[in-house]
């Protein structure tokens, strides 16, 4: 796949393409469809499908300070959609002069100029443009103007419930990540590089790999998880802490992991976390002693969920 970051570094003489366009936060349920529609139908024509989402998410420029919590880094973002049969993954820079872009222009820019869209596919509620003032309803008026047809979808819904990035979220920071994977067609996944901490972990009996995660990363709610832990295409069995440590009078919230059966040094890592079950909220302890007893438990409830 292709990868190209701002519309001068799509390839001069690029030809027609499949086009789908939105921020794809998650890859999630509905993404996967829509992105599937689009690979489908530049399949039939014989043509390269094209991803275009932006960096970073719109809600930070149009509402400064809002900050949507990250569901998925912009490399993995692209992981994902490859394996979809994205062909071309191309990255707007998302500036406040991209915000105030009119909707027309927008199209006759990017779709038009650049990649030479034959057809477009985007979900029912897509909107483009300074404002928001584009809907599929514009798009598809300006593709009969520029020669490119426009498939809206609808969003997936499931016993009520309709998959978003919002959902999601929302999934996430209740600790729910059973809903959250059940949306997300996959496990939510935390990425970070492993840093040096307390080593209090190590002093117990039970050490664990300390995540440094990027800004606005979506953490789950304060607890202890069951999930995997992935290095180097490695995947292994973790007990997964997310909180302040109350027992010892922490303050600052923290990502960590105990990868059972496994004594490795992993300083310096990029690593990921995969969030499979809660086991249990974030708990103080009267003393160490009680403390440690229920990491035993913990560990042998993940040993069990995750055979």
């Amino acid at each position: 796949m292709q990868r190209w970051r701002g519309l001068e570094a799509v390839p001069t003489g690029w030809g027609r393409s499949v086009v789908t366009v939105g921020v794809f936060d998650g890859v999630h349920r509905g993404h996967q469809q829509l992105i599937g529609r689009a690979v489908d139908r530049a399949r039939e024509r014989g043509l390269p499908a094209v991803l275009v989402t932006f960096d970073p998410h719109p809600a930070e420029v149009v509402r400064p300070g809002s900050h949507p919590a990250r569901l998925t880094t912009l490399r993995r973002r692209a992981e994902l959609v490859a394996e979809l049969g994205i062909d071309a993954f191309l990255v707007l820079p998302f500036t406040p002069e991209l915000a105030r872009t009119e909707a027309d222009v927008f199209v006759h820019e990017v779709l038009v100029e650049r990649l030479h869209a034959a057809d477009v596919v985007v979900g029912r509620n897509f909107t483009f443009g300074h404002k928001a003032a584009g809907d599929v309803a514009l798009l598809t008026r300006l593709g009969q103007r520029f020669g490119f047809g426009v498939e809206g979808l609808d969003l997936i819904t499931d016993d009520g419930i309709t998959f978003s990035s919002t959902y999601i979220r929302a999934c996430i920071d209740a600790g729910d990540v059973a809903a959250a994977a059940a949306a997300l067609g996959r496990p939510h996944r935390v990425e970070g590089v492993v840093v040096h901490g307390d080593r209090r972990g190590r002093e117990l009996g039970f050490p664990t790999a300390n995540l440094s995660t990027a800004p606005y990363t979506a953490l789950p709610a304060d607890g202890v998880y069951a999930g995997h832990f992935e290095i180097k295409g490695r995947s292994m069995p973790a007990a997964i802490s997310v909180g302040t440590n109350p027992t010892f009078s922490g303050k600052e919230r923290t990502v960590e992991a105990y990868v059972l059966d496994v004594d490795e040094d992993f300083y310096g890592f990029e690593v990921a976390l995969d969030f499979v079950h809660r086991l249990r909220g974030q708990e103080r302890f009267d003393d160490v002693t009680a403390l440690v007893e229920q990491m035993h438990r913990d560990v042998a409830r993940t040993r069990e969920l995750l055979g």
